[in-house]
Parts: structure tokens; C-alpha cells; sequence
């Protein structure tokens, strides 16, 4: 089974998707499943040094500071809710997550999961600029990844094919929203839906198969 996650790291909803898919996938054993992350941008438009965070929200969600802190709120009980800890007082920045996205695709796949685990660590707990090049290196470099040639291939554009080919796919698939989970290239998932929900279907879709 193949399972394509469209997610971007700044979206606190995908990183409690993916928590909950996986928790739902450490009792599946139906079948082995393969983990693709596909890139994303809920805003392609930010600067490459970002934006203030708390103003740049208020402005998208045309929300007041009380509206806000509720729906921050709200994320950090579901987050509580699938095991996850977010600290939305420490985010000070909005950033362009394109190069999070480039290293991402040119990681290998192996640790693949763990470094987007990592980047929704550093910016929703650490509060982290993780479009910055030295933090996204600080974590790579941390996976046992080589600094200097990483670095080297960012600056060379690396891995941006990949990405933009991600980011036109969703959008010609009509994806508007994320996280999207594409499971064997035919059925949909959307939106940060229960393990429960993602055991049963991928129950369902492995039945289908056979």
C-alpha cells in the first residue's frame, strides 16, 4: 500500500493528520505501507525571510487577537488529544517553507519521517524559523545528515524540480486544502481525521485488493 501525505510543515492540522495516521498504522498488518511526503505551500506568496506571525495570521484568518487565541486554542487541544505539544507563544515567524519542502525531497527516505516529525517540533514547540537554511541544516545534521554537502544542494536548487512537480500536481487534482492523503493513487483522505477513520478505511481499501 502506497500513501501519499500532501502536507506543509507550517500546518498544524497535517502534523495531527499525520500523528493520527500513524498511530493507526501501528496496528495495521494487513499489508506493508510505503510513506511518500508530497509538497505543499498554504502561502507560496510569503517573503523568503517570512513574516511576523501573529500580525500575518490576523490578516489571512481577518481575525482580531481574542478570535486568534481561540483558534489556537483549539489546535492545541486537538493537538493534546493525538499526543502532541504546541507552544504557539513561541512562534514569532510565518515562514516560506519552500526550502523545508527541498530538503525534504532530497533526504533520504529513511529518515524521511522523522525529519518532518522534527520540523513540526522545531516550529510548533521550539518555535523555530524553519524556513531559515541553518535551522533546517541544525535538524538535518542531527539525523546524521552531511552539513556541508546538504547545504551545497540546497543552494543548488536540488530537490525544487520535485517540489514544484508536488505543488502543480495538487493543484491540478483540485487539492485546495491540507493535510491530503492519497492512498494506491485512487482513494482520498482530507483533513486531520481520527485514527480510528484512517484504520477503518485503510481496513476497507486493503479488503478491496484482495
Amino acid at each position: 500500500m502506497i500513501i501519499e501525505i500532501f502536507q506543509d510543515i507550517v500546518c498544524p492540522w497535517c502534523r495531527i493528520g499525520k500523528k493520527n495516521l500513524m498511530d493507526a498504522l501501528a496496528t495495521f498488518t494487513a499489508e506493508p505501507v510505503e510513506i511518500h511526503y508530497r509538497a505543499y505551500q498554504l502561502d507560496p506568496s510569503t517573503p523568503a525571510d517570512g513574516l511576523p506571525f501573529r500580525e500575518s495570521m490576523m490578516k489571512k484568518m481577518r481575525a482580531d487577537e481574542d478570535r486568534l487565541k481561540g483558534m489556537f486554542q483549539q489546535v492545541t487541544d486537538a493537538g493534546k488529544a493525538a499526543g502532541l505539544h504546541f507552544d504557539f507563544d513561541k512562534v514569532q515567524k510565518s515562514p516560506n517553507t519552500l526550502k523545508a519542502h527541498q530538503l525534504l525531497a532530497i533526504s533520504p527516505l529513511e529518515i524521511k519521517k522523522d525529519l518532518v516529525d522534527s520540523m513540526f517540533q522545531a516550529y510548533f514547540e521550539d518555535g523555530k524559523d524553519v524556513g531559515d537554511l541553518e535551522v533546517l541544516l541544525d535538524l538535518a545534521e542531527q539525523l546524521g545528515q552531511n552539513r556541508e554537502q546538504l547545504s551545497l544542494a540546497l543552494q543548488a536548487k536540488d530537490g525544487l524540480e520535485s517540489v514544484e512537480d508536488d505543488i502543480e500536481f495538487a493543484s491540478q487534482a483540485g487539492v485546495t486544502g491540507v493535510p491530503f492523503f492519497v492512498i494506491n493513487h485512487k482513494y482520498a483522505l482530507t483533513g486531520a481525521q481520527p485514527a480510528a477513520t484512517f484504520s477503518q478505511a485503510l481496513q476497507q481499501i486493503s479488503e478491496e485488493k484482495s
